[in-house]
C-alpha cells in the first residue's frame, strides 16, 4: 500500500476517493474499527465514503491501494452499493471518540480527544494506536495542552460516553454543504444529534434542518426550546419555516410566531394560510424584487448576493411599489442571462419580459410542473387576484414537494430510480458479496 504507515483519521474526513481509473467514488466520512475482545487495540477494517445522493458505503481497508491528505485510491472498481450499517462490535471512529472526555495514565489527568491514528503493521493490519487530546485545565480562557498517546495509555475509550463537547467534531463537518451535513447527523445517536445541532450557529442550523426529514426537524427544534427555536425559524426561509411549522400543532405554531420578529412571523403565517400542493403553499415570499426604474447594474449586484439561492438569483421580477410582497402592480421578469447581455446602464423597464402568465396562489403543483416544464424556466411569478406580486415558485421547491415526502430520510425504504447507479450499477461497480 503506497501510503504512509501512521494516518490521523480526522485529516481524511471529506477527502475524495478515486476509482483505479480515476474517476471520483465519494468523499471519506468516517473510518470503521473493529473491538476486539482482548486489549488489543480495535482493528481498522475499511472506511465509509459518501457517494452521490448520499448513499454511505463501506470500503474495505484491504481494497484502499494509496492515502494521503487529498486522495483514496482504490485498487479495484467492484463497490458493495448496500448502504452501511454498522455492526454490535464495530465504533466509527469520528462519530463516536471525538470530542469524548477520558483519562490518561499514569496521572489520570482529564482530556478529550482531538484525533486518533490508525497504523499499519508490517503484515498489513491496520489498527488505532494512537490519541491525539487536549488536557482540560477547568480555566475558561486557556486550552489545554495538546499531547500523542498511545491509545492503551487512555481510558475511557469504550462504553457510553458522558456529556461532551462538539468543537473536534465540528471542525470535521465545517466544510460540508448543508445537506451534507444534514445527512451526517442523521447518522449520528439521536442525543449526540442534538448536542451537534444545538452547537451549530443560528444561520447554519437553519439551512442544515431545511435538509433533514420532517421528524428530524421537529426533534431537534424542540430540544432546542422556544427562544432559540424562534430564532433558527427567522433564519430559514420563510416557506421552509412554514414547512417545519406544518409539522406542529395550531397552539405550539402560534407561541413559536409570537416569539419570532413580527416582520418574520407575517411571511411565515400567510404562507401557512395556503391550500397545501398549490403554488401558495410552495412559493417563496421574498423573490429579488426591484422596481422599473431600477439599473440592470443594479439587478445585477442584487442577484450577486451570497445568501441568495441559484433559483432565486437566476430571475429578477419587476413592480411598482412597495418591494416586499404582496408588491404593488406586477410588470413581469429579467433572466439573469438577459441582464448579462443589456448595458448596465439600461433600466429594467426597458428589458422586462411578462409574455408568460403568472401563476396564481390556488394553482395545482402538477400544473406549475407542467408549466415549468414547457417553458423551460427555473422560477414563476405568483400573483393575487390585484395583480400583485406575492412569491416565486422556484425548481428547488417543485422538485421538493414532487418528490416521496419521506425521500430525505436515509431510513426509508425507496426504489431507486431506472437507470440510477444503485438499481443499475456500470460492470465495474458490481455489488460485493459481504462487507468485511
Amino acid at each position: 500500500m503506497s501510503t504512509p504507515t501512521r494516518v490521523y483519521i480526522a485529516r481524511l474526513a471529506g477527502v475524495a476517493v478515486f476509482d483505479p481509473n480515476g474517476d471520483q467514488v465519494g468523499r471519506v466520512r468516517d473510518a470503521v474499527a473493529r473491538v476486539r475482545p482482548t486489549q488489543r487495540p480495535p482493528e481498522v477494517v475499511g472506511l465509509v465514503a459518501e457517494m452521490p445522493m448520499r448513499r454511505r458505503i463501506f470500503l474495505s481497508i484491504n481494497r484502499i491501494t494509496s492515502i494521503d491528505a487529498d486522495a483514496i485510491v482504490l485498487g479495484s472498481g467492484t463497490l458493495n452499493l448496500r448502504r452501511f450499517e454498522k455492526r454490535p462490535n464495530e465504533l466509527l471512529v469520528l462519530q463516536e471518540l471525538l470530542d469524548r472526555r477520558v483519562q490518561v495514565e499514569p496521572d489520570g489527568r482529564a482530556a478529550t480527544v482531538v484525533d486518533v491514528a490508525m497504523e499499519c503493521s508490517r503484515g498489513g493490519e491496520w489498527s488505532l494506536t494512537r490519541v491525539a487530546v487536549r488536557e482540560q485545565t477547568g480555566r475558561l480562557a486557556r486550552r489545554g495542552n495538546l499531547h500523542q498517546v498511545e491509545w492503551d495509555k487512555v481510558r475511557g475509550l469504550s462504553g457510553v460516553a458522558d456529556a461532551r463537547g462538539t468543537a473536534n467534531l465540528l471542525a470535521v463537518l465545517e466544510d460540508m454543504r448543508p445537506a451534507d451535513l444534514a445527512n451526517a447527523l442523521q447518522d449520528l445517536p439521536d442525543a449526540r444529534r442534538i448536542e451537534v445541532a444545538a452547537a451549530l450557529d443560528d444561520e447554519r442550523l437553519a439551512d442544515v434542518l431545511s435538509e433533514l426529514p420532517e421528524h428530524d426537524q421537529v426533534e431537534i427544534l424542540a430540544a432546542l426550546g422556544r427562544e432559540r427555536a424562534a430564532d433558527i425559524l427567522e433564519e430559514m426561509d420563510p416557506d421552509d419555516a412554514a414547512d417545519l411549522l406544518g409539522e406542529l400543532s395550531p397552539p405550539e405554531q402560534d407561541v413559536l410566531l409570537d416569539l419570532m420578529e413580527p416582520d418574520e412571523a407575517d411571511s411565515v403565517r400567510q404562507l401557512l394560510k395556503y391550500t397545501p400542493g398549490t403554488a401558495g403553499s410552495v412559493m417563496t415570499s421574498e423573490p429579488v424584487i426591484l422596481p422599473p426604474d431600477a439599473t440592470v447594474a443594479e439587478a445585477l449586484a442584487r442577484i450577486r448576493e451570497e445568501q441568495l439561492s441559484p433559483a432565486v438569483a437566476a430571475q429578477v421580477f419587476v413592480t411598482r411599489a412597495p418591494m416586499t410582497t404582496p408588491t404593488g402592480r406586477y410588470l413581469g421578469m429579467v433572466h439573469f442571462q438577459r441582464l448579462l447581455r443589456e448595458p448596465p446602464a439600461d433600466l429594467l423597464g426597458g428589458v422586462v419580459v411578462n409574455d408568460i402568465d403568472p401563476l396564481r396562489p390556488t394553482t395545482p403543483l402538477p400544473e406549475i410542473t407542467r408549466r415549468m416544464a414547457t417553458y423551460d424556466l427555473v422560477a414563476m411569478p405568483v400573483i393575487d387576484r390585484n395583480n400583485r406580486l406575492v412569491g416565486a415558485v422556484t425548481v428547488d421547491d417543485v422538485l421538493d414537494h414532487s418528490l416521496p415526502r419521506d425521500w430525505r430520510d436515509r431510513d426509508a425504504v425507496t426504489s431507486p430510480a431506472p437507470g440510477s447507479v444503485a438499481s443499475t450499477p456500470a460492470p465495474d461497480a458490481a455489488t460485493e458479496s459481504t462487507h468485511d
